[in-house]
């Protein structure tokens, strides 16, 4: 009986965990889908993260904490 009640914890445990990191989904990528300010993201290692926020289909965008913030662009490398 106590084999059965430590896998049934076990299994439990790993899926709280990995339901806890596909809520915490943070990355950078391409909105694919708007519906009003619930926004769906495609990140750059194929995967979808939805967030709340203000984005237009086809803007680059970061998803932090379920929000969506801009893009950082890379400032240019000036020569000599």
């Amino acid at each position: 009986m106590s084999k059965k009640m430590i896998s049934l914890a076990m299994a439990m445990a790993f899926v709280v965990s990995t339901a806890a990191v596909s809520f915490a989904a943070d990355c950078a990528g391409v909105v694919k889908a708007v519906a009003g300010t619930a926004v769906t993201v495609t990140c750059a290692d194929g995967t979808e993260a939805k967030a709340e926020g203000a984005a237009k289909v086809g803007d680059k965008v970061m998803v932090k904490a379920g929000k969506i913030e801009a893009a950082k662009k890379k400032k240019a490398v000036e020569g000599c």
